[in-house]
């Protein structure tokens, strides 16, 4: 925990720093959410074929990035607020000019009471 996942279109690939991005992303998540920095974890998931609206697919003048962090719940709903902030004030930060309009999103959700996990 935190849980993060990043599902961006594949477009912007070359122009999205996400290891710059996951860095502060983690020390944000540490600093504003109360949570371990080291237990912080993401994964980037570019999509294959993304739709905007009623843009035709294949023009590709459109990227969404959307970052879904998981936490255990507790958090108020102002942390989760400005966490959310800093998450969008990163991605506009570390999504550098692609020749598209990227349209981003941030969702802090609590993780279910069935989560467990493992490390080896």
């Amino acid at each position: 925990m935190p849980q993060i996942t990043v599902d961006y279109s594949h477009t912007m690939e070359a122009a999205f720093d996400r290891a710059g991005f996951a860095r502060e992303l983690h020390e944000a998540t540490a600093g504003i959410a109360a949570a371990k920095l080291e237990a912080c974890k993401t994964q980037f998931r570019p999509s294959a074929y993304t739709v905007f609206g009623t843009e035709d697919p294949a023009a590709q003048r459109d990227a969404v990035v959307h970052v879904t962090i998981g936490l255990l719940a507790g958090r108020s709903d102002e942390t989760k607020a400005r966490l959310t902030e800093a998450v969008l004030e990163l991605l506009q930060k570390y999504v550098g000019e692609a020749g598209l309009s990227v349209h981003g999103s941030a969702e802090i959700r609590d993780l279910d009471a069935s989560y467990r996990k493992f490390d080896r």
